[in-house]
């Protein structure tokens, strides 16, 4: 009489799971914190530098304390997207201001103290400045929302009120 074996073999098994390990990590993707989404200009070796007249130019400094200068005035976080509007637009030609939205120029600089919030709410104002004159444009050329507009209609106004926002690196300054 025959005795049945009750043992697997597990040779191959090994094998098996080495194979398995190697397919998960290689077909799996990896979430990564991408942070704020800045898109630079492409790099241009023979662009020369030109200085922007003060006019032109926002200045936004934000001191150790979270305080923010804006063009050497302080105001509050609350009150800075309606002053880049004004600044971009210049509705009513002040000759301290750019004549045109292509000419201006926001340039953010902060403290090395300075609150990571509150550097992430000044740079979500200034954008969200543009985001509204790019949104009334929008309304105002095509009677849509900018979101609605096809690909060229959007380069269109961004051709005529680009987004330029300069950072500097951080400082040690204090808001006087």
């Amino acid at each position: 009489m025959k005795r049945f074996d009750n043992q697997i073999n597990a040779g191959s098994m090994a094998d098996i799971a080495f194979l398995l390990l190697i397919f998960f990590l290689v077909t799996t993707t990896i979430d990564v914190d991408k942070g704020i989404t800045v898109k630079l200009p492409p790099w241009d070796d023979e662009q020369i530098l030109q200085p922007v007249p003060p006019r032109n130019v926002f200045s936004v400094k934000v001191n150790s304390n979270n305080e923010l200068l804006v063009r050497k005035e302080p105001i509050p976080i609350s009150r800075l997207k309606e002053h880049t509007i004004e600044f971009i637009l210049n509705p009513n030609q002040r000759g301290d201001m750019p004549n045109s939205p292509k000419k201006a120029v926001v340039s953010l600089q902060n403290d090395r103290e300075t609150n990571y919030e509150t550097y992430i709410e000044v740079y979500n104002e200034l954008k969200a400045a543009y985001n509204q004159i790019w949104e009334e444009e929008a309304l105002k050329r095509y009677g849509k929302t900018y979101e609605n507009l096809k690909r060229e209609e959007k380069k269109s106004i961004r051709k005529d009120i680009p987004l330029i926002i300069s950072e500097a690196d951080p400082t040690d300054f204090a808001l006087k």
